[in-house]
């Protein structure tokens, strides 16, 4: 089957954007538990560090993935040199710009989960002869799915409708890193392109309100099922 370039450009979008959250998730988690949990001396500054991507404008964040992923850059030059892998002009560079800019979304929900988890049910649970693994599985992991469920699908949204860390790093390539609000960008510019980039403004505003919507419903009910 045929796809139609709108349809590529929509499935570049999804696959960029879900790739982005998977590859951030583990990263986010690990912030907002250390964030958390321990105290220590620059724990505002980190935070103030891993929230930038929302303040900061786009463009900037991605020059510095740019000096620091681009080819020439301090990490990119050794991965291209070590493994023969670079982000520069590739959709994994977009999911890796699209990964950061929705990081801070990732962390906010999940540093707030754990914030609210009483640690006696933890001890609680060591203390029936669950070791630490085991009693996060089964006591931790649970009651943090509403705010991991939460940030993954805001974040899944931002890095949907991710533009200027985009095309600051890796251009706007067709077929390659050209996600839904770059290819809007092109179609705009173009005097014929008005019908079609209408038509993907309005897929974009449909997937944005399906993901708010769906985050705010898989949230209650998680809560709700855990009462």
């Amino acid at each position: 089957m045929m796809l139609t370039p709108e349809m590529e450009i929509i499935a570049l979008s999804l696959r960029i954007a879900g790739i982005a959250i998977l590859g951030a998730m583990p990263v986010a988690f690990g912030f907002a538990w250390i964030l958390a949990r321990y105290d220590f001396p620059g724990k505002s500054l980190l935070q103030a560090v891993l929230t930038m991507p929302l303040v900061l404008p786009p463009v900037v964040t991605g020059y510095f993935l740019l000096v620091l992923f681009g080819a020439r850059g301090a990490i990119g030059s050794l991965l291209l040199e070590w493994f023969g892998f670079s982000f520069a002009f590739r959709w994994t560079g977009a999911a890796l710009a699209a990964g950061v800019m929705a990081l801070p979304l990732l962390i906010r929900p999940m540093r707030l989960a754990i914030e609210n988890i009483d640690k006696g049910l933890e001890e609680a649970a060591r203390t029936l002869g669950a070791g630490r693994i085991k009693a996060f599985m089964t006591v931790t992991l649970p009651l943090l799915m509403p705010g991991i469920i939460a940030g993954s699908v805001l974040g899944f949204a931002k890095a949907l409708g991710e533009f200027g860390a985009t095309i600051t790093f890796v251009s706007n390539i067709p077929g390659e890193t050209q996600t839904l609000s770059l290819a809007i960008y092109a179609l705009m510019q173009s005097p014929s392109g008005d019908a079609a980039a209408l038509k993907l403004i309005l897929v974009s505003v449909v997937l944005s309100v399906l993901a708010v919507v769906l985050s705010e419903w898989l949230q209650r009910r998680l809560t709700a099922g855990g009462k």
